[in-house]
């Protein structure tokens, strides 16, 4: 029972070693810049929003909980902690997005091409969403990392990664996935 007991020790000091290095490299690219910041919003509780929710009234969408706002916070500190360079924050214009951006960020524009398409009210605009995105990216200079806060059926549909809330998910020019880094809250 010892040896099972100093085996599990020894594997979750390798694993936590592990991931501290990773996020050290993952750093260490964020700070070079050229990169796409693909962050889901923070912590809100439920899924979707709302069958008669409106994009102009907070109160009838889901929305962040404290937790999300601390999460929020919590992301805008590492990206200032670590000194990680950032050329323009976007945001979608669902307010759980905005919110996430303001707390994390302050500075943002809203982009319609990051906007949820989930629910059936907005599904239609999948396909034009991803042609304004990849029109947008064909203007970017690479010199700068971009900061984009929308929604999980975004950067599954963008990047085919399942980000979690508040996960940040950078990516190349190419839309190749290079690292992930979830913060807690």
């Amino acid at each position: 029972m010892k040896i099972l007991n100093y085996l599990i020790i020894i594997l979750i000091c390798i694993n936590t070693s592990v991931k501290a290095d990773s996020n050290q490299t993952l750093i260490k690219e964020l700070q070079k810049g050229g990169k796409l910041i693909f962050i889901r919003h923070a912590y809100a509780p439920g899924g979707g929003d709302p069958d008669n929710f409106n994009i102009n009234a907070c109160k009838t969408q889901r929305n962040l909980s404290e937790s999300g706002r601390i999460q929020s916070k919590q992301i805008g500190i590492f990206f200032s902690a670590n000194q990680i360079p950032i050329g323009k924050v976007y945001s979608s214009e669902w307010c759980r997005c905005k919110e996430t951006a303001a707390l994390a960020f302050k500075n943002f524009q809203t982009k319609k091409f990051l906007n949820s398409f989930f629910s059936a009210q907005f599904t239609h605009n999948k396909k034009k969403q991803v042609i304004n995105f990849r029109k947008f990216m064909d203007e970017w200079d690479e010199n700068q990392n971009l900061i984009f806060i929308t929604h999980y059926v975004v950067i599954s549909e963008i990047l085919n990664y399942p980000a979690s809330s508040g996960e940040i998910v950078v990516s190349d020019k190419s839309l190749k996935v290079i690292d992930t880094l979830e913060i807690e809250y």
